[in-house]
Order: structure tokens, then C-alpha cells, then sequence
């Protein structure tokens, strides 16, 4: 079996003959053949069953030929083992049983035990290990975004009982940050030695936050986990998630390779906000994936032509897909983003 490492050179800004592509939930309802078996069973149900997870991660890689597959998981999934009940509701997202507002909640937080607790999550990544012929890449939620659904208690956009907590008790705030982040540093770290060859850590709401309080209040401990996981010898990517583009000069001694954006800041000029020091990935607008044929691929090529300016750009979507896309136009576009990134890289 041929192994296409375009994807881990691009994230190392090594030479690749095509520019990478894979996308945010790339394993998810714009597919039918996902839909029905979303109808026999629930997110946390299919992450359970290691081979039927797998196979969900393999059909994107098969259907639209991207360059890397992501591990079909939630990022909820590892505070389970730190003794949080939670669900994932349909509509809604994640919904705590007990939310987490108080030093004493914060206290009761069990340190992760990811083999004994997600044993099932790793045979997954074995499996995956064993049949896929691109990367796979793992992932976590970042701190502040698994503390903004334990304090809230499911998706907010205010997230003013997280802000509350973090400004009002922060002693507290940092005793959280702390527990997630031990719990993502063993929950990477155990995903590469199953066979994860990259790892992406969403801090997907993290843009919420003004510059000053994400480097008081979250960045010591992102800045934390990449530096105890760089002895791993995998590419590293954190994605600040959406409107995050004001926080992008505070990340320039992260030790990652690469940063995703979202499509309000352009690539030159995250680029530019980061140091110049990262690999970049992104950021195509998800809902460009609804206009006009000919107008999704002027996009493209205008963001392969900014992304191919410096090496280290991998193709993606400034945020995850949605249910509405098309599997036929995601794989149009997959197939253009090679045959043009080649031809303009051999000019």
C-alpha cells in the first residue's frame, strides 16, 4: 500500500508536488450513507463501536480522496472519564447533567484514565492505523472550550457564567484549566502511541475572548500542553476556532506547526499576525459551498495562490461542514484543489 504523506510535509512547510485537502467534519451529515446510520444510532453509540467508527472515518478518504482522515470522536468524549454525565442532544449539542460552577466542582474532577475509561477510542486508531493509506489525525477540545460547556452546562453564545467564573474566582478558573489540560496532554499522548500521525486541538469558542484575557486566562495552559507533547514527533495544529483573528499575534512562541484560520482573517495576513513561524491551514468560508460552481473554484484558486506563496498550506474550511453540503460538489472541489494546486506549483 502506497502511504501519500503530502499532508504531514505540508505541516512541516516541506516541498509537496499538490496542496493538501481535508475538511472539518468531514465524517458527518452532508452524507447520506452517514444519515442512515446516524438513524440506528447516536454520536456517543457509533464512537463505542471501534470498527464501526472507523469505518466512518475511512468514508470521507474513500468518497472524496482528501489527503488525511480526522477520527470520527466528539471532543466531550474524554471528560467522561474525569466523572462528568453529559449527552450529546440532537439540535442542541452538549448538555451537562451537573454543571461546573464552584471550587468544590472543579475539586470533584477525577484525573483522565484514558486506557481504562476510552480503551475503545484507541482500538479505533489501531484499526485506523492498520487500513488507511493518508494520516490520520486525532484530536481534543482545547481548555476553554470544554470548560465553556462543563460551567454553562451546554452551547452558549454569551458564555457569561464561563466569563463569571474565570474574572470572579480565578484561582478557581485556573485549577480547571489545569485538570483539562492534564487530562488533553494524556488523551493526545495516548492517541499517537495507537497510531494518531497528526493531532488537531480545537479551542473552537476561544475567539469569545478579548487578547488580554486569552493570554491570562487560557493561553498558559494551551501554550503548556504543545510544549509537553513536542517531544512527539507528529505535526501539531490548534485551531482558535471562529472570530479568533485578534488573538493570532499572541500565539507566536506556541510550539505547534501549524495554525488553522477562519476565513475573516486572509492567509497572508495570518500569516503575518503568527510570525511567519507556522505552517497555516484554511479557511474557506463552509457556506461558499452552496454558491455557484464556477465561483466556489475562483475562491479556491485565489486561496491555493495566497496559500502557495510561502510553503506549509493545507487546504481546509474555516470551520466544520454542514448538513446542507453536497457530497458532489465537495468532491469537485477535492479533485480542483489537486489538479490546480499542481499545476500552479510546477509553473
Amino acid at each position: 500500500m502506497t502511504y501519500n504523506d503530502t499532508f504531514i510535509r505540508a505541516c512541516k512547510r516541506q516541498k509537496v508536488d499538490y496542496v493538501p485537502v481535508w475538511y472539518m467534519r468531514q465524517a458527518g451529515r452532508y452524507d447520506p450513507e452517514y444519515r442512515k446510520i446516524k438513524e440506528k444510532y447516536s454520536l456517543l453509540e457509533i464512537c463505542r463501536q471501534p470498527e464501526l467508527a472507523a469505518e466512518v472515518t475511512l468514508m470521507p478518504v474513500r468518497k472524496l480522496g482528501v489527503d488525511a482522515a480526522i477520527l470520527y470522536s466528539d471532543i466531550m468524549n474524554p471528560v467522561a472519564s474525569l466523572g462528568v454525565d453529559f449527552d450529546i442532544v440532537k439540535n442542541i449539542g452538549p448538555v451537562i447533567e451537573r454543571p461546573i460552577r464552584s471550587a468544590a466542582d472543579v475539586d470533584r474532577l477525577r484525573p483522565v484514565d484514558v486506557e481504562g475509561d476510552l480503551g475503545h477510542i484507541l482500538e479505533t486508531i489501531a484499526i485506523l492505523d492498520k487500513e488507511l493509506d493518508v494520516p490520520l489525525i486525532t484530536f481534543a477540545g482545547a481548555p476553554f472550550t470544554i470548560a465553556s460547556y462543563l460551567i454553562e452546562g451546554k452551547p452558549s453564545k454569551s458564555y457569561h457564567r464561563t466569563k463569571e467564573l474565570m474574572y470572579s474566582e480565578p484561582e478557581v478558573w485556573d485549577r480547571l484549566m489545569d485538570k483539562l489540560g492534564d487530562m488533553v496532554i494524556a488523551y493526545l499522548r495516548a492517541h499517537v502511541k495507537s497510531g494518531g500521525k497528526a493531532f488537531q486541538l480545537f479551542d473552537s469558542w476561544v475567539g469569545a475572548l478579548a487578547p488580554r484575557d486569552f493570554e491570562r486566562y487560557v493561553l498558559p495552559t494551551v501554550s503548556r500542553i504543545f510544549a509537553e507533547l513536542a517531544d512527539l514527533d507528529v505535526p501539531k495544529i490548534y485551531f482558535p476556532g471562529v472570530s479568533s483573528g485578534e488573538l493570532l499575534p499572541t500565539l507566536r512562541g506556541l510550539k505547534t506547526d501549524v495554525i488553522g484560520l477562519d476565513w475573516r482573517v486572509s492567509l497572508s495576513e495570518g500569516r503575518r499576525r503568527t510570525g511567519g513561524g507556522f505552517a497555516v491551514q484554511g479557511n474557506l468560508d463552509p457556506y461558499l459551498l452552496t454558491a455557484p460552481m464556477d465561483m466556489l473554484k475562483q475562491r479556491a484558486k485565489d486561496l491555493i495562490d495566497e496559500g502557495i506563496a510561502e510553503p506549509g498550506y493545507i487546504f481546509n474550511l474555516g470551520h466544520g461542514l454542514f448538513p446542507e453540503a453536497s457530497l458532489d460538489t465537495l468532491k469537485e472541489l477535492t479533485e480542483y484543489v489537486h489538479a490546480y494546486s499542481r499545476e500552479a506549483l510546477h509553473q
